[in-house]
């Protein structure tokens, strides 16, 4: 396995899909924030819009462009081939991330992406891991709100834990926020999909290797009153507890015997119920491609929250952790976390493998795995919140 020089490649971080909703806000907090030395280009099926996106960014003279579409796998191939590091925004990432994944597997490029998507993660694994071990190459899903907070959050109250003995966490979410286009119809994309999500579930299961003397395990939980955070507890089945999962997996830090759960704070009851029924229907809903053409249409991939009601969206993910004795509350708070924060995570994410002194790692990798103490760093520089609110 080897790491590839600066040199190596013209360029160190290429931003796929960057003219997309979160692609231009992560472009811009790159041409705001990232190093003055950072060789990086946008990429993307329209080249005039890319040209129009770096025309608007600071510096944007020195921004590259390259053409890529997922529909023509030889241009994904060249991309990976131009760049250390590839982030990628475009999704559904069941549908059109593969062939990226692909290439960057084989070419030895690290790959980024902001999927939320059980059934593509999964398969990723199946079929890229080996090969990305071969290369060197480190394919690190879910790079944004999924999952970062939720994976980094229980790395960081781990290590406020004892090492060597078992270890319980509990994630706490609650958020004040709206979403996009794009993300509404990753969602309903995914929730048509359970069958399929199962499959390559059992799948990745079939390769995975087993934890010899180690016990690791995220169970669903139920609904319940969670004295420790003053809120109801609703278990939110999203893709955030596979990948805690996976770190602790890697990790012997999490000891040797792991449990995590995740849920949703909700303060009132009444909410608490509203917000199951209606997820509900629209899982249900989203089985009938009617309906869900519908609902699709109700927000148009590309669009999303104004910059106004941005500035006014927070999240907070709460951990209780427990083992050896000893109980500790921490907290991961921000901005908004579907789009500001997103971007702001992602960018991070992508200058942290591109630049950081890093454990060696290749394969699929979690943020954790990969990236843990250096990217929590970055990311408490730039604003988000890790903390120990208590501990006993």
């Amino acid at each position: 396995m080897s790491r590839m020089s600066r040199t190596d490649r013209p360029y160190d971080l290429v931003l796929f899909g960057a003219t997309g909703f979160v692609g231009a806000l992560t472009a811009h907090y790159l041409a705001a924030h990232a190093p003055r030395d950072l060789r990086w280009a946008v990429a993307g099926r329209d080249e005039g819009r890319l040209e129009r996106l770096r025309e608007d960014l600071p510096g944007g003279a020195d921004v590259g462009v390259l053409r890529a579409d997922v529909t023509e796998p030889a241009t994904l191939r060249a991309l990976a081939e131009h760049a250390r590091v590839v982030a990628t925004t475009v999704g559904p990432y069941v549908l059109y991330g593969e062939e990226l994944v692909a290439a960057c597997a084989d070419t030895g490029a690290d790959y980024l992406d902001l999927t939320g998507e059980p059934e593509f993660v999964d398969l990723m694994y199946v079929r890229h891991d080996a090969r990305a071990r071969e290369t060197g190459a480190r394919l690190v899903h879910a790079c944004g709100f999924d999952s970062v907070p939720h994976d980094l959050g229980a790395y960081f109250t781990v290590r406020q834990l004892p090492e060597g003995v078992p270890l319980t966490v509990d994630g706490y979410v609650t958020a004040d926020a709206a979403f996009s286009g794009g993300t509404l119809a990753s969602a309903l994309n995914q929730m048509a999909r359970g069958g399929r999500m199962l499959a390559a579930a059992r799948e990745r299961a079939r390769h995975e290797p087993r934890l010899p003397g180690r016990r690791v395990t995220a169970p669903a939980g139920a609904p319940r009153y969670a004295a420790e955070v003053g809120a109801w507890a609703l278990p939110l089945p999203t893709i955030d507890p596979r990948i805690v999962r996976r770190s602790a997996r890697a990790l012997e830090r999490y000891g040797p015997d792991f449990r995590y759960r995740h849920y949703a704070a909700v303060r009132r009851l009444p909410v608490a119920l509203g917000g199951v029924a209606a997820v509900g229907a629209v899982a249900a809903a989203a089985q009938l491609p009617p309906a869900r053409r519908w609902l699709s249409d109700r927000l148009k991939p590309g669009d999303g929250p104004s910059a106004g009601k941005r500035a006014k969206s927070w999240f907070s993910v709460r951990f209780v952790g427990e083992g050896g004795g000893r109980r500790v509350f921490t907290e991961v708070a921000g901005g908004d976390p579907g789009y500001d924060e997103t971007a702001k995570m992602f960018a991070e994410a992508a200058l942290c493998l591109a630049f950081d002194d890093l454990p060696p790692t290749a394969g699929q990798v979690t943020t954790a795995q990969a990236m843990g103490d250096a990217l929590t760093e970055r990311l408490r520089a730039a604003g988000i919140t890790f903390r120990v609110a208590a501990q006993r």
